[in-house]
């Protein structure tokens, strides 16, 4: 008897061999070389759109322009190296959203994923039609039965058309997070139980505009037995982040994964975003220095980000981010979800996408092992 295969994943008219999203990773982190690396390995790769000018030379000039030029030839460059499903990690908040997702239409980028805010009304660049039939599908990303509840009955009520995918992100992802401070350790809102509800309210608008709209689990995701236990729950996909750093392809510098390997649980925190939202970083001296007092001068090259007051926040996060990027850690700081500690190694992604497929089918053949004893127990 063959072992369980892991199942695909469908998003409209794209077919991902293998039910695994690698989430996107700003700034600079999950760029051309990992969402491609994922995307040839049978999973959907994800480009993040956030802060990727900040790496280019001459931002403060033109951080918007470089911006713009720099995603397209990140998307250019992944086109090259894959022929498999690549998405574009796009947040609402950011100032230049508008601009970010003509890109992505314009690049015909496979998937756009919106997160960090609620993608109500279109973008100025973008008309119903052509979102309508255009190559770019659209997914959410969302934290609540609620937040998912509002975005597709607007879209119903104004557009007759809902979005294409749903991730549903847990309290256990890194980086900014989608919930209040109480709440993150909370077992209410953990992801085991904001996932059903989700999947309720999907499945309302799936029989309303009789199309399939998968719902995709995330935050704190780290092994195969952990997707087979969110497939069971219903979820038909998974999107990862975190152990996506730890590999040889990753957009990030040696010392940023390094972080990952040497962090204990303990040093995994809580922080307050210069952002106005709560984020999942690892402990470090710049991180104990903001936590004391202290203050990063910096120069608002362009307000990136309509939720930030760069007159009052003590240190720009965009280029904390693009520091830890590049390896200057002393000058800025990791996200990372809360299975980090975990990470020990630098696998390449068809390492680590082998590892995920052994987990899985061992955990789907003892379940079915379990069934079959419970069937024959009940028989009995």
């Amino acid at each position: 008897m063959s072992s369980p295969k892991m199942p695909a994943l469908t998003i409209n008219k794209f077919k991902a061999e293998k039910a695994i999203i690698q989430g996107g990773m700003g700034v600079g982190i999950s760029m051309s070389g990992l969402a491609s690396a994922v995307a040839n390995a049978g999973g959907i790769g994800v480009i993040s759109s956030v802060g990727i000018g900040l790496l280019q030379p001459g931002l403060h000039r033109r951080y918007r322009e470089e911006n713009m030029r720099a995603l397209k030839k990140e998307i250019h460059t992944a086109r090259k190296l894959t022929s498999g499903v690549l998405g574009l990690n796009i947040m609402v908040a950011i100032s230049d959203y508008d601009d970010i997702i003509k890109i992505a239409f314009d690049e015909k980028i496979d998937i756009v994923f919106l997160g960090a805010g609620l993608p109500l009304k279109l973008p100025k660049t973008l008309s119903l039609e052509e979102l309508k039939k255009a190559h770019t599908r659209v997914a959410v990303i969302v934290s609540s039965a609620r937040a998912a509840q509002i975005i597709f009955q607007y879209w119903q009520k104004n557009f007759d058309h809902v979005p294409d995918a749903v991730v549903v992100e847990g309290p256990l992802a890194g980086g900014h997070l989608g919930f209040k401070m109480e709440q993150i350790h909370d077992s209410d809102f953990a992801l085991e139980k904001i996932l059903p509800p989700v999947i309720a309210v999907v499945e309302r608008f799936e029989r309303y505009f009789e199309k399939s709209i998968p719902v995709i689990a995330a935050g704190g995701i780290f092994t195969g037995v952990d997707i087979h236990k969110y497939f069971r729950m219903g979820a038909r996909g998974v999107q990862m982040a975190t152990r996506f750093v730890a590999t040889h392809e990753c957009d990030a510098s040696l010392p940023f994964k390094q972080a990952y390997l040497d962090c204990e649980e303990e040093d995994l925190i809580i922080i307050k975003s210069p952002v106005g939202l709560p984020g999942r970083a690892i402990r470090n001296k710049f991180l104990m220095d903001v936590s004391a007092g202290a203050r990063k001068p910096f120069n608002c090259p362009w307000k990136c980000l309509k939720t930030c007051d760069f007159r009052t926040t003590p240190y720009c996060i965009a280029h904390a981010l693009t520091n830890a990027q590049k390896g200057i850690l002393e000058e800025g700081f990791t996200f990372a979800g809360a299975n980090a500690y975990r990470v020990k190694e630098i696998v390449s992604v068809r390492e680590l996408f082998n590892t995920l497929e052994k987990e899985y089918a061992r955990a789907a053949a003892m379940a079915a092992d379990t069934r079959l004893l419970s069937e024959q127990a009940a028989a009995a």
